[in-house]
């Protein structure tokens, strides 16, 4: 935590206490009005976010964090703009059950100043009202901070990410020029990409091979991403396949391919997946999964959930329909069944009938998660990890792009790629039921704090800033590419406020 975040945990000791009596195993305790603890990103007018959140800690009379839920209206949170009539703000108060709530809300204008009330029984917890000297722009307003360092430093992004160090201490120097005459000439008949120019902070784009449908997610997040602050111009290719690309060793002449999945076999350059990506942009939007969402859906406690090992999915990987078979052979251990058969054929006789969906949420009733490839990694281990059951994670050379900072055995459990010791985990877990939920909460950790809207906004920011300092001949607008248009909203315009300004730090 930053030392201005902690700054805001230093509340004062001369508010009045509030007396609000907790329910079922808490009755007893005092809530505190005074010392409950509120902070977060949500609460800094300059961090731009599709779903601007903080957090609330609930905290009793004598200065201890409660650690189970007081009530999932325990607070309320009403955002106004003085100014203004109405506000077009979308506010949701998740309850985590452990004691802390996290406050997300969706801005859908930009305001002159908002103020923040967080009430328990009408009256005003910590610092509240937390005032947000405006203007403060919403996500679709188109107004870069021109200073990069400034937006980082609004932003408390960490100096470095170890996986963009690692992917890019491949490439000495990034030759636009030839890079955009022999990657498409190497991967766009097979292959589909798109050949991205950022020139004075607008998108160009071209784009090879026939299934190019994924290219949204990437128009998006840059997008988004310049509409908040200004990028170098730069030039780049991303692999718009499941599959990383280059698989030549880094002795011979490597190209720089962006993708959303690694490998230990091949050479791209990591990037978010496009799921995540577009969790975080369409959070409070279209769609229902996200890493907020989660974290208010995590099922009942610990020592209510279902002792067995839980997987649904489809038949992307041979991995897979071992786990089916294992789960039939082992039901008290394992409850895994497909959902969809598409890659193999399906034997109903080996793996049983198909089932239905189940909601993501409803995983969480389960304490042990199985983690499994798909035809690449599985996209959902950042849910997975942000639920608050324990992950048992395979063996594997695909990897996301925080995978290399997680820990076995503090992180999740690990198995084998072949899932020959699955049973032998599963069993473990159960023996060390108290080292199992210590797993799953450092896990939950890991997810918090590093994988929320605002790490996946500085990561691909710092990606895109380290590899254009790479770039040894002048970005360019190439024959064939098209402007990514920005979206319109006639209804809010947005006038930005910045100024031109060097970049000072």
């Amino acid at each position: 935590m930053s030392p201005r975040l902690f700054s805001w945990l230093l509340l004062p000791c001369c508010l009045d206490m509030f007396r609000h009596e907790l329910p079922g195993a808490q009755a007893g305790l005092v809530l505190s009005a005074a010392k409950t603890l509120v902070w977060g990103p949500g609460l800094e007018a300059n961090i731009v976010l599709p779903a601007r959140f903080f957090y609330i800690q609930a905290v009793d009379s004598s200065g201890k964090n409660l650690t189970k839920s007081p009530g999932e209206n325990t607070f309320e949170v009403k955002i106004v703009s003085p100014v203004e009539q109405f506000t077009r703000i979308w506010i949701q108060v998740l309850d985590r059950k452990d004691g802390s709530f996290l406050v997300r809300y969706r801005m859908y204008a930009t305001y002159t100043d908002l103020h923040i009330h967080i009430l328990l029984k009408n009256k005003h917890i910590a610092k509240s009202p937390f005032i947000l000297k405006g203007p403060v722009y919403h996500e679709g307003c188109d107004c870069p901070q021109p200073s990069g360092s400034v937006w980082e430093a609004h932003m408390h992004c960490p100096e470095s990410f170890p996986q963009i160090d690692r992917d890019l201490s491949l490439f000495t120097s990034v030759n636009p020029d030839r890079n955009a005459q022999e990657i498409p000439q190497r991967f766009g008949q097979r292959q589909s990409l798109c050949h991205y120019t950022i020139k004075d902070d607008k998108v160009y784009v071209k784009t090879f091979g026939e299934h190019v449908g994924f290219r949204i997610f990437m128009d998006a997040i840059l997008l988004s991403l310049i509409r908040k602050v200004r990028l170098p111009d730069m030039e780049f290719f991303v692999n718009l396949g499941d599959w990383p690309l280059e698989k030549r060793k880094p002795t011979d002449k490597i190209h720089p391919i962006f993708s959303w999945c690694g490998s230990n076999n091949t050479r791209d350059i990591v990037m978010p997946t496009y799921d995540l990506t577009e969790s975080v942009l369409e959070t409070m939007g279209r769609v229902s999964l996200d890493m907020m969402s989660v974290q208010a859906n995590s099922g009942p406690p610990w020592s209510e959930k279902n002792a067995t090992a839980f997987w649904r999915g489809r038949d992307s990987r041979q991995e897979r329909l071992e786990l089916v078979k294992l789960s039939r052979a082992h039901p008290d251990m394992i409850d895994a069944a497909f959902t969809n058969f598409f890659f193999f054929k399906h034997d109903e006789g080996l793996y049983g009938p198909l089932v239905k969906h189940v909601s993501f949420f409803d995983f969480f009733k389960y304490k042990y998660q199985i983690n499994i490839d798909g035809t690449v990694a599985a996209y959902r281990l950042p849910y997975l990890l942000a639920g608050d059951s324990v992950v048992l994670k395979q063996d594997s050379g695909y990897y996301e792009h925080f995978y290399n900072e997680l820990q076995p055995w503090e992180h999740y459990i690990p198995i084998r790629a072949d899932l020959g010791d699955l049973l032998e985990k599963i069993q473990w877990a159960r023996d060390h039921d108290e080292e199992a939920k210590k797993i799953a909460l450092m896990g939950q950790q890991f997810a918090r704090n590093h994988l929320m809207g605002d790490s996946i906004f500085c990561y691909y920011y710092k990606l895109f800033k380290e590899y254009a300092k790479l770039q040894v001949t002048e970005p360019m607008v190439r024959k064939g590419m098209e402007l990514v248009e920005q979206p319109t909203d006639d209804l809010f315009p947005c006038s930005c406020q910045r100024k031109r300004a060097k970049d000072e730090l």
